[in-house]
């Protein structure tokens, strides 16, 4: 199917158009950029130089992808900004490239970034996450696949925030958040395990108490933070959920909420 590119868009003759990408009014995409297949781009939309856009994806009126970095130390080099197949992005988002530190920003298959939302350079989001809108994401920051954050969640620039995590509307994320939580409150504190959304998923019962059990140790006990993740692993050596939360604490640079 070829694609369909309206007269008044304009697409520099070096971009890579997948079949059947629709490309909407007065918009204009840059020399290397590429749109694989069955992607429909609005109107008003900017895919700057080193904007990647994989499969299927949905990119509404006047968001820009590909944008250089809102970054005093970049000096022009070449990166990109790369979004997995069958991403969403609403109106008025922004997604950066990246710089040297890391050279590319990422957005996982499936993730669905809604209207104003703001991704830094250098961010790397997973798959399948949700960010409502007006997110503001500093540079350098992670998420982890199946994340959730509401509507206004500031994040400050490195921080980390855990797969399947759960940050409720208008907070602020400055230290990391660790998978499978849900996070609200001001300062941001731990309010539980997002236990729905992991039962959504396919966690079973069992699971969900040794998750529940996990974070109990970690933020309801009076054990330190070494002697928690000690405890967590002699309690749950075969587990792959908690190894993923003693690697994550363990990881961590900015310090847990």
């Amino acid at each position: 199917m070829p694609s369909k590119i309206h007269s008044t868009a304009v697409v520099d003759p070096a971009a890579i158009i997948g079949d059947g990408v629709e490309i909407g009014a007065y918009t204009v995409v840059e020399a290397d950029v590429e749109v694989g297949e069955n992607s429909w781009i609005g109107n008003h939309v900017n895919l700057r130089s080193g904007a990647h856009v994989g499969k299927r994806c949905k990119i509404y009126h006047s968001a820009v992808i590909g944008e250089v970095p809102q970054d005093l130390k970049f000096e022009g080099e070449e990166s990109t900004a790369i979004l997995g197949d069958d991403v969403i992005i609403r109106e008025f988002v922004t997604v950066n490239r990246g710089t040297k530190a890391l050279g590319k920003t990422t957005i996982g298959n499936k993730s669905y970034l809604m209207a104003y939302v703001h991704v830094a350079h250098d961010c790397t989001i997973g798959n399948n996450v949700i960010m409502a809108n007006a997110i503001h994401m500093g540079g350098h920051v992670e998420i982890g696949d199946w994340a959730i954050l509401g509507g206004g969640v500031l994040v400050h620039q490195f921080t980390k925030i855990g797969a399947h995590a759960m940050i409720g509307g208008g907070y602020r994320a400055v230290q990391d958040v660790p998978p499978y939580i849900m996070a609200a409150g001001e300062p941001l504190k731990f309010s539980g395990i997002n236990a729905i959304g992991l039962r959504r998923r396919g966690f079973s019962g069992e699971k969900r108490i040794e998750i529940k059990e996990a974070y109990r140790l970690l933020f309801r006990s009076k054990m330190d933070k070494d002697e928690a993740v000690k405890a967590m692993a002699d309690s749950f050596s075969s587990s792959p959920e908690i190894q993923e939360i003693i690697s994550f604490v363990q990881k961590s640079e900015r310090g847990l909420i």
